[in-house]
């Protein structure tokens, strides 16, 4: 389809002038390439898929099948809002499957990282296959390839996250609108096709999503306690005005418990661990200064507002030693 690689001489996308032209062309290409054949989407909630479900909702309206598999692993109101931007605003061809209890079991148990990675990742497929399975008239796959995500595989820093994975008799051709563009450009773009900001400038989200922020075997109370502590932790940020100023915080819940006091009885429960990070390339990574005063809030509301909870620290490692992520 149309260009495969990034033109030498691409003008960088940063303006909504320059977004609409990039998104008038991909249009004309996208038709030209799909004519009235269907097209399927697994559409995570993050900012790739979600600009090229936007794109491809203007391009072809109903020929596009989006599938946003929950896996119980999404953050706090994420299911809800794909479901309110795609389908009531955008008035998509939504197909949404509530896959947690599923993807839980079969976790159930499991503590090494890499192993639960797997599961995740060959679970997510699965269900994905399942679906595409009982569509009709499917002949293309659309992902939210970029030009990064490309440059990283030619040069064998990682596998093409996206490309390939899917069983053999599902031989669909690729439509990828936005591979040759930057991560930033996707944004603009994004903006430009209407995508609330908080889907367009949303954190970089691991695909095993809070899986990795439950070190050792996911239990449900956990899970639940990482997901309450994190919203707690967005909403105060963006009180605070760090929202678009830190690249990435989240918390993380281990699986050990510390003796604390809770209404004058001993508490035996978990700890939260806050972690806000800077970054560039995510090669290396500098610790963000949270005030005093917003750390001490933090732990008041999570100490008190999250079952389980009775302790909050503050991950002080750079990455190198620590890697942004704890799995």
């Amino acid at each position: 389809m149309g260009n495969d690689r990034r033109p030498e001489d691409m003008v960088r996308i940063t303006t909504p002038e320059l977004a609409q032209a990039f998104i008038d062309e991909q249009i004309a290409l996208v038709k030209e390439q799909v004519g009235d054949k269907k097209v399927l989407l697994a559409l995570s909630g993050g900012v790739d898929s979600s600009v090229v479900a936007a794109l491809l909702i203007k391009a072809i309206g109903k020929q596009l099948v989006c599938v946003h598999v929950n896996h119980g692993l999404l953050r706090k109101g994420e299911p809800e809002q794909v479901i309110e931007v795609f389908k009531n605003q955008m008035d998509a061809n939504l197909i949404y499957v509530d896959a947690t209890d599923r993807f839980l079991d079969k976790l159930a148990g499991v503590t090494e990282p890499e192993t639960k990675r797997m599961i995740i990742g060959g679970e997510f497929i699965e269900v994905f296959a399942e679906e595409a399975r009982k569509l009709e008239g499917i002949e293309f796959l659309a992902q939210g390839t970029i030009w990064p995500d490309i440059l990283e595989s030619e040069h064998g820093i990682k596998a093409h996250h996206n490309a390939g994975g899917l069983p053999e008799d599902m031989n669909f051709e690729l439509v990828e609108p936005v591979k040759i563009l930057f991560k930033d450009e996707v944004r603009i773009v994004g903006k430009q096709l209407g995508l609330p900001d908080n889907m367009v400038y949303r954190q970089p989200f691991p695909g095993p999503g809070l899986g990795v922020r439950c070190p050792g075997a996911i239990t449900r109370d956990r899970l639940e306690a990482v997901r309450e502590s994190d919203a707690i932790l967005r909403e105060e940020f963006a009180k605070n005005g760090l929202e678009g100023k830190v690249w990435q915080y989240f918390t993380v819940v281990p699986d050990f418990k510390s003796t604390g006091i809770k209404d004058g009885k001993r508490a035996f429960e978990w700890c939260v661990i806050i972690r806000a990070v800077n970054t560039t390339d995510a090669m290396s990574a500098t610790v963000e200064e949270i005030p005093f005063a917003l750390m001490n809030h933090l732990v008041e509301r999570i100490t008190h507002e999250v079952k389980g909870v009775n302790r909050v620290l503050y991950d002080f490692t750079p990455k190198p030693t620590g890697t942004i992520e704890y799995e």
